[in-house]
């Protein structure tokens, strides 16, 4: 994997665990931030062809 691929599955990680608990504290402002910024990390991760397997939002 090269470092371009694991960075960009580290951040989509990293933002999936952001979302979640922006969820669970009742932030809706971050939540909304954290969701646009998982929506383009997917689409840029679909764009270069990296399989993301992916958490209902």
């Amino acid at each position: 994997m090269d470092a371009f691929t694991a960075g960009l599955l580290q951040r989509i990680r990293a933002t999936e665990t952001g979302l979640t608990r922006a969820r669970e504290t009742g932030d809706d402002f971050l939540a909304d931030v954290e969701q646009a910024e998982l929506d383009d990390l997917r689409r840029l991760a679909a764009e270069h062809g990296v399989e993301v397997s992916t958490v209902p939002a």
